[in-house]
């Protein structure tokens, strides 16, 4: 099923951008865990619209209301389902695009699939709301694997051509890791993060959008966890990373700047305190075979610039093949990268919580 990810941990999103609610099922957790309700909420405020002035103006307050899996504050054992309010919804803003699909939207792929049963409205399963669902789910992923003395951050790698430093691929201290995600603009430099939402702002001003790149690090997990071939690690991150509709590209470790090195150069040498293996330098980020090597895992995304935009632009109606120009309406963000930064986070998390429990599963 396509709205389902995870082997030993089921997780299961549903709902659309205007439907009454989205929400989420979670089979697999640990009977007894007592999640930090507190620290989820301030995770999910990370992603929620309408909290700057880089983001939609559609306000909605993100509140999980819980209606199965927990109780007297502590997992069951049960699945645990909870679902979110959709309070700021405006359909009547997508009446038109059942007919004009929006250029770099799914609507019109949407429509060949589903042949007008989809529900258009914001993007319906497709948009970027069902992120919330995802949020909640992965966050509760963080705590658990906090408990285990592993540790997820990201920061805005870039936007448009203004970059922040990049994270030391052999590890960040943990407080720096904290310090990114109590921000409200998430970067190591905070100079360059001023230049990057210049970008934004121009952007906006033009009636335009911008897009960037987020860089993601995984500190603490051991060597040992993943599978080789098609259940890797780098191919369950990347399945849950693609969950987030803006991303279009994924590299690992040295990525794709690799390709132009050579072996020599790219390799990651081995050494030993006389009690852990580790590597000299992590261009494979911290995986090899599929398999954790017990150094920090550290990935790229690259996201798209939101594709609603105020500028006029050409699309085709498909009652009768005609071409014509739209005007995108509705609440839309000039850039996705700072609202996308927690739910990169949120998609690492539930991929390697999964596979922590499947590696445990089968040791």
């Amino acid at each position: 099923m396509a709205s389902v990810f995870g082997n030993a941990l089921k997780v299961s999103i549903f709902g659309q951008s205007h439907s009454p609610a989205v929400g989420v099922v979670i089979d697999g957790l640990p009977a007894g865990f007592k999640p930090d309700f507190e620290a989820l909420k301030r995770f999910m405020l990370r992603r929620a619209p309408g909290r700057s002035r880089h983001a939609t103006a559609r306000s909605e307050a993100d509140e999980p209301e819980i209606l199965s899996g927990i109780v007297n504050g502590a997992t069951c054992g049960a699945p645990l389902a909870a679902v979110i309010r959709n309070t700021d919804a405006r359909p009547r803003d997508y009446e038109g695009i059942r007919d004009i699909p929006r250029p770099s939207h799914a609507d019109f792929a949407a429509q060949a699939k589903f042949h007008g049963a989809q529900d258009v409205s914001g993007g319906g399963h497709f948009s970027g709301r069902l992120t919330a669902p995802l949020c909640f789910a992965g966050g509760l992923c963080l705590q658990l694997l906090e408990a285990e003395g592993i540790v997820i951050g990201a920061h805005i790698a870039s936007i448009g051509n203004a970059s922040d430093r990049p994270f030391n691929p052999l590890g960040e201290e943990t407080e720096t890791l904290r310090r990114l995600a109590e921000s409200d603009f998430p970067v190591l430099d905070s100079a360059r993060g001023e230049k990057m939402q210049s970008v934004i702002d121009e952007a906006r001003e033009a009636g335009d959008s911008v897009g960037g790149v987020i860089e993601c690090i995984v500190m603490g997990l051991p060597a040992g966890v993943g599978s080789p071939m098609f259940d890797g690690l780098e191919n369950r991150l990347a399945a849950a990373v693609f969950a987030v509709p803006a991303v279009k590209g994924i590299e690992f470790g040295s990525g794709f700047a690799g390709a132009r090195l050579r072996g020599s150069e790219n390799n990651d040498a081995f050494y030993t305190d006389g009690c852990v293996v580790r590597t000299e330098t992590n261009n494979h980020g911290g995986i090899l075979g599929g398999i954790s090597s017990g150094m920090p895992i550290l990935f790229r995304v690259a996201v798209k610039p939101t594709p609603s935009i105020a500028l006029p632009q050409r699309s085709v109606r498909l009652s009768d093949k005609t071409n014509v120009q739209l005007t995108v309406k509705g609440r839309h963000d000039p850039c996705i990268v700072p609202r996308a930064v927690p739910a990169i986070e949120a998609a690492a998390a539930l991929a390697l919580y999964d596979a922590l429990l499947s590696n445990e599963a089968t040791v």
